[in-house]
């Protein structure tokens, strides 16, 4: 089914969507191997079994290529994170799960790391990839009188940076893990909660997130 328009796909789509999927997954496989730098469109293009200039139809850089396949780990990502803040009563441990979470990825995802040093691509994918979630979860939490801001836009775009910007300083052994519980604690102030209690949320037990494989079986229990 085209999603666009409702109708049955094409043969000529299903094969553009099928190459391009295939293109994205054996970016991720390849890249996760052997890393960014080493990896070459010639290695992706092979594991895909997609012609080399069939590939930059799709995507006109290897850096596009790689950033596609790193936006579908961050979809992925989202849901798993979903599936853990789903449990939760309070609807203010639900952004500071996601956001240290994030952090967490940030910092320990090689793939990630590569985007750090393009910070404005990062910020950008993360900004739209995790936007639906965060802005959903900071408004129930306002509704519920958790958090206290004007306008969730404005505050996740700031979060978002903010994310990057504590994300990279540990990368770069500027700031240490241990920062990174007072980097939520900043974020739930900025989202308008007080400092004591913004504390008192941030230092909860986090719940490890599910595997990959588990959300799949979970999304579908036939697997």
């Amino acid at each position: 089914m085209n999603s666009a328009s409702g109708r049955p796909e094409t043969r000529s789509e299903r094969r553009r969507r099928r190459n391009r999927e295939a293109l994205i997954q054996a970016a991720y496989d390849v890249v996760s191997r052997k890393g960014i730098d080493a990896t070459t469109v010639h290695d992706i293009t092979e594991q895909a079994d997609v012609g080399l200039g069939t590939a930059y139809n799709y995507f006109p850089s290897k850096d596009d290529l790689i950033l596609a396949a790193i936006e579908q780990s961050m979809d992925h990502l989202a849901k798993r994170i979903e599936t853990v803040t789903d449990t939760f009563d309070d609807p203010a441990q639900v952004f500071a799960y996601g956001t240290r979470t994030l952090m967490d990825t940030a910092t320990t995802d090689r793939r990630w790391q590569w985007l750090m040093q393009r910070s404005e691509v990062i910020a950008d994918a993360i900004y739209r990839c995790f936007g639906p979630y965060a802005l959903r979860d900071l408004l129930k939490a306002r509704e519920a009188g958790r958090y206290r801001f004007d306008s969730a836009e404005l505050t996740w775009r700031q979060a978002t940076w903010s994310i990057v910007g504590t994300s990279l300083a540990v990368c770069e052994n500027k700031l240490s893990n241990d920062d990174l519980t007072e980097a939520v604690v900043n974020l739930l102030c900025l989202a308008g909660m007080d400092r004591a209690g913004a504390w008192q949320v941030a230092r909860r037990p986090r719940p490890p997130l599910p595997t990959a494989s588990a959300l799949a079986a979970r999304i579908d229990p036939a697997r």
